[in-house]
């Protein structure tokens, strides 16, 4: 009663700060910003509350509140259109769309795929700000009875989502799932430092590799190199489908779906770290799970669309409990509004215990005005997404190098280094290579996700566990095996059960026919050896440091299951799954374009940043492009690529970036943003 008592009246003062025509405008006007960044792939709340920080000092809170969550509320809203449209994941938050969002566009459904995304996105957000209402007064002991251990089986259960996405042969996506891990693992142990695959004479990979370029070089550069292949729009179909109220309907029957995907991206969200990164691809685990007839996802499967997005806007109010309540960032755009908070007014307001204390009027402002900018961009989205979709019925050939233009751009945002193009187009190659013979892309970015707080919270669960366990049996048991850890096990040792028994149902990445034994059977040896050498570079750091203990476990494992591929390889015939090959059959073989011909326009493109910085390439690069794959004259050719050109510039100068400059910079002094 006394918790009762103490929030009604502060409910009723959030709602008298929110309901005020100069508060919603800056909401709107914080919406409409965070549509507009949204819908560009990789940059996301990160680079969009970036942007606000500079306006926030002195600040009237309410007004910078309202502006900062407008922008958080929707981009995981706006960055749909990106995943739905073009195959390109708006963000961390939004990659489990892709996987029949994408097919939807290209069938010509693109307006019912993105209102089905939009309505769930508003369901899931309205249920995350409900939650946090809730529980804002009594998530605390909740979350504090997350140790080591329960965060060491959450992340677990997250992994045991490969065993749904693993596809026709279980194997392959578990080798996919430790091969991101390992990955991952690139770089300065958490633990001792240590260098994993990495050298300091080579000082970019000792950082490890990020999320945005593993994210968009894993799924982008292989569906913008696969539809410029096939020289036509994104749609096969004329017409872009029955519009935004079928996707409405869609969601509506599938509305316990989204209720129970939205509980997920909630309770995932209270995790710090783990949100925008996995919720979804928890969240279509659970789809492809609950569905009697799996044989449709990944190729276009509506409930592939409503689990994700109702998750993953239902998080960014699960993600606001440790924030506001212990100052702990649930993520990197939560982190960066902890930061912006403190720039509010005067700086009286500290998010933590002491803002419930003394500023739950605030506090509870937060959580509204995250449920009004939810329902504010879903209408705005929803409203446009028929206008937007026609973007499918595009030539390709006129939006990639444009899109090629954003990714990169976004892919330097991570280090402002010509290395991170240079690793986009590594990661770009090796998801070109897992699409073409059918390996788990999405269990590959889940094992990547997931290695650092696997490891870390493996080897810290393991100090701890000995420590206990030396002053008696029973504390180390009682350590290591809580009621929420004996849950979790059992929720994911079914999740684990259940996904290899449907395996052969689901085709994460579509139905891939069987090729020749060559090719598929060269790849897997090429794996085999770079896992390999990642067991042997583990091997060989000092055996008292832990930083060995995690890529050796993983390597080991992996290089079993590459042992098992090799023999059923030698034993089946080419009509086994396990040589499915896309440029043997179907759409890729018929392709207009070959593989290598097209990837080179890419390449051309790192060529010419190294030696003449970004721009200047740019510019040559979408002329040349224009000019000769689009074929427009050389005067259209010109005006396109100087509002390319142009629209680099302006971001660049908004988010306060440079160009990576190349070899040309070195003997020349040239004015921004040529040099």
């Amino acid at each position: 009663m006394d918790i009762i008592a103490t929030a009604l009246p502060a409910l009723g003062d959030a709602w008298a700060l929110i309901l005020q025509p100069v508060v919603l405008g800056y909401l709107v006007l914080g919406v409409l910003m965070g549509l507009c960044i949204g819908v560009f792939p990789g940059l996301g709340g990160i680079a969009g509350l970036s942007l606000l920080l500079p306006f926030m000092f002195g600040m009237d809170p309410i007004l910078g509140l309202a502006l900062m969550i407008g922008m958080v509320a929707v981009v995981p809203t706006s960055d749909t259109f990106a995943s739905v449209l073009m195959g390109i994941p708006g963000s961390s938050a939004s990659q489990a769309t892709v996987l029949d969002g994408f097919p939807m566009a290209k069938r010509g459904q693109a307006a019912r795929a993105l209102s089905a995304a939009f309505a769930s996105s508003l369901f899931g957000g309205l249920v995350g700000a409900s939650f946090l209402t809730l529980f804002i007064l009594v998530a605390r002991p909740i979350v504090l009875e997350f140790r080591t251990p329960e965060l060491l089986m959450i992340t677990l259960f997250g992994l045991s989502m490969v065993g749904i996405l693993a596809g026709r042969v279980a194997i392959k996506g578990l080798v996919a799932a430790g091969l991101g891990m390992l990955i991952g693992t690139i770089g300065e142990g958490a633990s001792s430092g240590d260098l994993r695959m990495s050298s300091y004479d080579f000082p970019y990979l000792t950082d490890g590799l990020k999320l945005v370029i593993v994210g968009l070089g894993i799924f982008a550069i292989p569906e913008i190199i696969a539809l410029l292949r096939q020289d036509r729009a994104i749609s096969q179909e004329p017409q872009l489908g029955g519009g935004w109220l079928d996707g409405v309907k869609d969601w509506f029957a599938n509305v316990w779906l989204s209720v129970r995907c939205s509980i997920i991206g909630v309770v995932v969200g209270v995790i710090p770290g783990l949100g925008g990164s996995v919720v979804d691809w928890i969240a279509y685990g659970h789809a492809v799970q609950t569905t009697p007839d799996k044989s449709n996802f990944g190729k276009g499967e509506v409930r592939g669309v409503i689990g994700p997005e109702s998750s993953n806007n239902a998080k960014e109010g699960g993600g606001l409990v440790p924030t506001l309540l212990f100052g702990i960032p649930g993520s990197g755009s939560m982190a960066i509004f902890i930061g912006a908070i403190a720039l509010l007014g005067s700086g009286q307001i500290e998010v933590g215990p002491a803002m419930l204390k003394n500023n739950l009027d605030i506090t509870y402002s937060i959580v509204w005005l995250l449920a009004l900018a939810n329902v504010v961009g879903t209408v705005i989205c929803i409203a446009a997404s028929g206008g937007i979709a026609k973007l499918t019925t595009i030539r390709f050939s006129l939006l990639a190098p444009f899109l090629f233009m954003i990714i990169s751009f976004a892919a330097f945002q991570s280090g402002q280094n010509l290395m991170d193009l240079v690793a986009l187009f590594a990661i770009g190659f090796l998801g070109i290579l897992m699409r073409r013979f059918d390996w788990s892309r999405p269990a590959f970015l889940i094992g990547f996700v997931l290695s650092n707080p696997a490891e870390t919270y493996a080897n810290q669960a393991l100090q701890i566990a000995q420590s206990r366990f030396r002053k008696g049996v029973e504390e180390g048991l009682d350590y290591i095996f809580s009621p929420i850890v004996i849950v979790l096990i059992v929720i994911t040792v079914i999740s684990v059960v259940l996904g290899l028994r449907q395996a052969k149902n689901i085709m994460a990445e579509g139905d891939v026919q069987s090729g020749s034994k060559r090719a598929p059977l060269v790849f897997l040896l090429c794996l085999t050896g770079y896992i390999g050498y990642a067991f042997y570079d583990a091997a060989s750091i000092p055996s008292f440091s832990r930083d060995r203990t995690f890529p050796m476990f993983v390597a080991g494992g992996c290089l079993v299951g590459c042992l098992v591929l090799l023999i059923r390889m030698m034993l089946k015939p080419e009509t086994d799954t396990i040589f499915a090959d896309r440029e043997k059959n179907g759409e890729d073989a018929e392709a207009t374009h070959g593989l290598w011909p097209t990837l080179a326009w890419f390449a051309g493109l790192l060529i010419l940043t190294s030696l003449l910085g970004f721009i200047l390439a740019l510019g040559l690069f979408l002329f040349a492009f224009l000019k000769t794959r689009a074929g427009l004259g050389n005067l259209a050719a010109a005006i396109y690529t100087a509002c390319g050109i142009v629209f680099m510039c302006v971001m660049a100068g908004l988010l306060n970036r440079d160009f990576p400059p190349g070899l040309l910079q070195e003997y020349a002094d040239l004015p921004w943003p040529l040099g």
